[in-house]
């Protein structure tokens, strides 16, 4: 009976471990799974595979960038192509080409794709897919991910694995999680008769189907005026209602507010040429259809309060109280134009993915560092990460998540695999340079502004410092942890800002006078502007939480700002680079300045402390070195006698000891001249 027993439980044990075994092997494991081969997910897709990291990426569809393939429906873009600067830098050039992606690979630069300013979105989709093919990217065409959840395990890089199963049921595990998924659900306001409104999504985009017609746009955005823009010339009038006021992009700085291609209606509006822009909540509106098939406008509480049983023909409407209700007209067709939203359905519970609050609730909750804020290892990319800087930066566009995507995989490198975030060492004296080179060069800092910022760590004595590019200052205090760099002997922060009283729907951004051309004015500058902080200590969790509203950092030990430049080029010797090398010098306490070997060598007797540009030149060996040239020289700069005798008499050649000391001893003494000229006229700013 007991040898039974034994190998009853010895089978069981067995059927047991085969049972785990075949679930194990039911999942294909990636160290990276990426969702979504749009934009944002081919580039993280290009970091991870630079870095020879174990990847896929999902893509529902037949090929990357499906939503291109859909939207804008009118297909014209509104992300600016300029193929021409006036300069050759590439890095600056990206600064005005808002569809390429980062790549080492100059044949993918979207100029050699399209010639227009605002390219046609067909053009967006056959880019990405090269993208995608000429970099032999790891993606999984048709493969919609279900569902995701998560399965504790201890061993896992971030205590847990990501479980996800496709349309066939295919399941797969990976150690960390991108989402890169975009906002692509249709945002819909429910009221009584929203079932006659046609969505953007679907709406037709040949005017002559609205020839003649009276139309009502529900939106205010730029889908809405895009489709009013398309049927402009063809209805008998457009009315356009949204519960808030028209937001220009040209007085917010915001890419995602109304572009002026777009703006037409605006022009029929302001000029009474029968189109119009109204104010009201959609979801206190009803909307009521006549027996023509007409679309009246009235309101939920009208609605509510009639008596059911009279009919359709009972419903009070508007003008009935009031006869000159501006939608007493009725409308032949009601377009719905309210954006998009995440798609939150296909995460389990486990993950917390929870919407963001108040106007940022169509976004998943993440931090600064566009992380879960309930999930570790499960990182939003691209469009859908725009919570981070919603309204304020260019994180929900491609010109700007490429630049924190990369942010992204930088983090990454350092937590699971040790890579610390790239940096550079230089010389002190290369401070002033490397921040004017960086300010007038950079297109992460420019894109990105006051949300991406070079990070420079001085080391100890400030006699070198350690340069980092294009970190999120929302997670500043996590600098240490989130990139394997040190900062115990201080650092400087350098950002772009706006002024902070410029920018809004309500301002008039061309005032006489709006801009700043004056250095010692230059906290006042209006436009974009390179802002330079400097902190003696990291800053804590603890002042991030307090800092001012609106502040993108915590108060500093001393602020620069550098001059608005209606070029943007911050190059000028004298309202640029003077001011802020007197500041950086302020800060340090050391003369930052450039010298010629006769300075340093005068600077040796006449003051305590070197300038780090002297001391270090000296351990290079590049001090005085004795030679007939500089020796020439240096009586010609009034800096030594000439010894150089004319004449000689007598018996003893003029090199004996003898006649040398009778030389010295008949020397006068030598006058000391004016020397002050040498450091003033050959410094360098």
């Amino acid at each position: 009976m007991a040898p039974a027993v034994c190998r009853t439980l010895l089978g069981l044990a067995l059927y047991a471990g085969s049972l785990c075994a075949a679930g194990s092997a039911a999942f294909l494991y990636h160290d990276y799974c990426v969702i979504g081969a749009g934009p944002s997910g081919l580039q993280m897709a290009y970091f991870l595979q630079q870095a020879s990291r174990d990847y896929v990426v999902f893509e529902r569809s037949h090929a990357p960038g499906s939503f291109f393939a859909l939207y804008p429906r009118h297909r014209k873009l509104i992300s600016i192509n300029k193929q021409y600067t006036g300069k050759s830098n590439s890095e600056f050039n990206l600064r005005h080409d808002w569809n390429s992606l980062l790549s080492h690979d100059r044949r993918l630069l979207f100029r050699h794709y399209s010639r227009d300013f605002f390219p046609n979105a067909d053009v967006m989709v056959r880019y990405l897919e090269d993208f995608a093919s000429l970099l032999k990217l790891q993606v999984q065409y048709n493969t919609a991910i279900v569902h995701v959840t998560l399965e504790k395990d201890e061993q896992a890089w971030n205590g847990h694995y990501f479980l996800l199963t496709d349309q066939d049921r295919q399941n797969y595990k990976c150690s960390s999680l991108l989402i890169a998924t975009g906002t692509w659900v249709p945002n819909v306001v429910n009221f009584p008769g929203s079932e006659y409104v046609e969505g953007y999504e679907t709406v037709s985009i040949n005017p002559e189907d609205f020839a003649g017609q009276t139309v009502l746009i529900l939106g205010r955005g730029n889908s809405a005026f895009e489709t009013a823009e398309n049927i402009l010339g063809v209805t008998n009038f457009i009315h356009m209602v949204s519960r808030s006021r028209v937001r220009l992009s040209w007085a917010t700085h915001y890419v995602g507010d109304l572009r002026a291609i777009n703006n037409g209606l605006l022009d029929t509006y302001q000029l009474k040429s029968l189109d119009g822009l109204l104010e009201g909540d959609l979801e206190d509106l009803a909307i009521v259809k006549d027996k023509k098939g007409k679309l009246h406008i009235t309101l939920r509480f009208y609605l509510e309060n009639r008596n059911t049983s009279a009919g359709s023909d009972s419903i009070t409407l508007p003008q009935d109280e009031l006869d000159n209700f501006a939608t007493r007209a009725p409308y032949d067709r009601v377009i719905r134009c309210l954006g998009w939203k995440f798609d939150f359905s296909i995460y389990n519970r486990s993950l917390r993915m929870m919407p963001g609050k108040g106007n940022k609730k169509k976004y998943p909750q993440i931090k600064p560092s566009y992380e879960s804020r309930s999930t570790r290892g499960l990182f939003v990319l691209g469009t859908a990460s725009h919570s981070v800087d919603f309204r304020k930066s260019a994180g929900g566009f491609i010109h700007g998540f490429r630049y924190t995507t990369r942010a992204v995989h930088r983090l990454l490198e350092n937590r699971h695999h040790g890579v610390p975030w790239p940096s550079i060492v230089y010389p002190i004296t290369q401070l002033t340079n490397s921040i004017i080179k960086r300010v007038n060069e950079a297109s992460g800092l420019y894109q990105m502004f006051s949300v991406l910022a070079d990070i420079i760590l001085l080391r100890e004595n400030a006699t070198t410092f350690e340069y980092l590019e294009e970190y999120p200052v929302g997670v500043l205090a996590e600098l240490e942890t989130q990139t394997g760099r040190k900062a115990p002997n201080g650092l400087f922060v350098i950002i772009m800002e706006y002024g902070r009283n410029f920018s809004g729907a309500d301002k008039d951004v061309f005032y006489y006078n709006r801009a700043v051309g004056e250095a010692q004015h230059a906290w006042q500058s209006n436009f974009l502007h390179p802002v330079i902080y400097y902190y003696k200590h990291l800053p804590t969790e603890r002042e991030m939480r307090l800092r001012p509203p609106d502040w993108p950092l915590p108060r500093p030990d001393a602020v620069h700002h550098i001059v608005e430049d209606f070029l943007t080029d911050w190059t000028a010797p004298n309202a640029h680079i003077l001011p802020l090398r007197r500041f950086l010098e302020n800060c340090l306490g050391t003369d930052l300045r450039n010298f010629f070997a006769e300075s340093c060598f005068l600077f040796a007797f006449t003051r305590q402390k070197l300038p780090p540009f002297c001391g270090q030149g000296y351990l290079r060996m590049q001090g005085l070195v004795g030679s007939e040239g500089l020796r020439r020289h240096a009586v010609e700069a009034s800096l030594l006698e000439d010894y150089t005798p004319n004449d000689f008499s007598g018996d003893k050649a003029p090199d004996s000891p003898e006649g040398s000391q009778d030389q010295l001893l008949r020397d006068h003494v030598i006058p000391v001249r004016p020397l002050q000229h040498l450091v003033n006229a050959k410094d360098e700013l």
